[in-house]
């Protein structure tokens, strides 16, 4: 080989081979301040794809088991609330068996009554006052039911010189089979009466707002639990509901039906644990007659007869609620279940990924050593390639 001054063949590649030390230095440092075997796509592709794949996994599986944990904090709460209307047919059961006694007075009678009374209205209250992050649990709001009469059209209508106003639907929190709502309407008020069948007749009016052309809105009626949502097509003009009778005129039946409250306690679609909440308001707890039906008055056990036909009442309604907290039980044993699972799952699959994504400090380090040296003898060698044109000048002082 020639010996040359404007092209230094030895330092060019010294230099080159330098260059590629110092930038494998910079990513052997990026991985161990970072912890992290891939910081970007580029230091490995499919393994970038796959720990991205499970971390999402991963935190969908987190956030299952957050609503495991909810959902169990719901159920107990339930629970509690169900404990109290336990003890408080307990007590009614104690009073009919005491009013089956022949010897009590009138006035005996009375007092039982008077106290039945209040437990099933605090039976009604627990039902009502029961929720959880603002949904209630035991009152049958969870039930719904759309269904008609009507079989020809799920809408009710009615026309007023060309703009027509309908029911678009009609939710009933705790319809039973047989029973029936009929709506009629004077001026701006809009009455719903409730009749269960057997003689006991529940009326709540709500107030219909202006709609304006094509307007809506909703007419709830809460205490019975059923919501109107009302729809106005029109060119111009306003309806306060003046004729809605019109509307309402028929009597519309709902059927019974039910809602789930569901748990995700998984990351995919369909790792969901769920549970159908019953009403348990004094409405619809017994056997063919409801509590809210035989304690209507203090009158309820007046007579021996009457005291019999209510403890058999109350012994359904006893079964009832047995049969509700051990649904709950069970889906809470579900739960727990769920979350320990779940908890086994996310340990594994975080090691998994862990192996795939987090660097080995270890196996870096010596690796940096390595790069160290090599860097360091890298250098040593461009100064001497740097200063091999030099021996040309000894040539030349010749």
């Amino acid at each position: 080989m020639g010996m040359i001054i404007n092209t230094n063949i030895a330092a060019l590649n010294a230099q080159r081979n330098l260059g590629a030390t110092s930038a494998q230095m910079g990513k052997t440092l990026e991985k161990l301040s970072s912890g992290l075997r891939i910081n970007r796509a580029a230091d490995d592709a499919a393994g970038l794809v796959i720990s991205e794949k499970m971390r999402s996994q991963i935190r969908g599986m987190q956030q299952g088991m957050r609503n495991a944990q909810n959902g169990v904090s719901m159920l107990q709460t339930g629970e509690g609330a169900l404990n109290e209307v336990h003890n408080i047919l307990g007590r009614v059961r104690e009073l009919a068996v005491q009013a089956g006694n022949t010897t009590l007075s009138s006035s005996d009678r009375d007092a039982i009554g008077e106290e039945m009374l209040a437990l099933r209205s605090e039976i009604d209250n627990i039902a009502t006052r029961t929720r959880f992050n603002g949904q209630s649990l035991l009152n049958g709001s969870l039930a719904v039911t759309l269904d008609s009469a009507n079989s020809t059209a799920d809408n009710v209508t009615y026309a007023n010189g060309g703009a027509t106003t309908s029911v678009s639907s009609v939710s009933v929190a705790d319809a039973q089979a047989g029973e029936t709502y009929t709506f009629s309407a004077a001026g701006a008020v809009l009455t719903l009466t409730h009749d269960d069948g057997n003689g006991y007749v529940r009326t709540e009016t709500a107030t219909v707002q202006d709609m304006g052309a094509s307007g809506s809105q909703a007419v709830t009626f809460e205490e019975l639990g059923v919501t109107l949502n009302l729809s106005h097509d029109a060119v111009a003009a306003n309806h306060t509901g003046a004729n809605l009778a019109n509307a309402f005129a028929a009597t519309t039946v709902v059927t019974s039906g039910s809602g789930n409250a569901t748990f995700r306690v998984g990351a995919e679609v369909g790792d969901d644990i769920s549970l159908a909440f019953s009403d348990m308001r004094s409405s619809a707890l017994g056997n063919a007659s409801k509590l809210d039906t035989l304690i209507a008055d203090n009158a309820a056990v007046s007579t021996t007869a009457k005291a019999d036909t209510l403890l058999a009442s109350v012994d359904a309604a006893i079964d009832q609620v047995s049969t509700f907290r051990a649904k709950i039980g069970a889906r809470q044993n579900q739960l727990d279940v769920a979350t320990n699972s779940l908890g086994v799952s996310i340990e594994n699959l975080s090691a998994s990924e862990s192996r795939i994504r987090d660097a080995d400090v270890a196996e870096l380090s010596s690796q940096m050593i390595t790069k160290q040296i090599i860097q360091q003898a890298g250098v040593a060698v461009l100064a001497q390639a740097n200063s091999a044109p030099q021996a040309v000048l000894s040539l030349l002082r010749g």
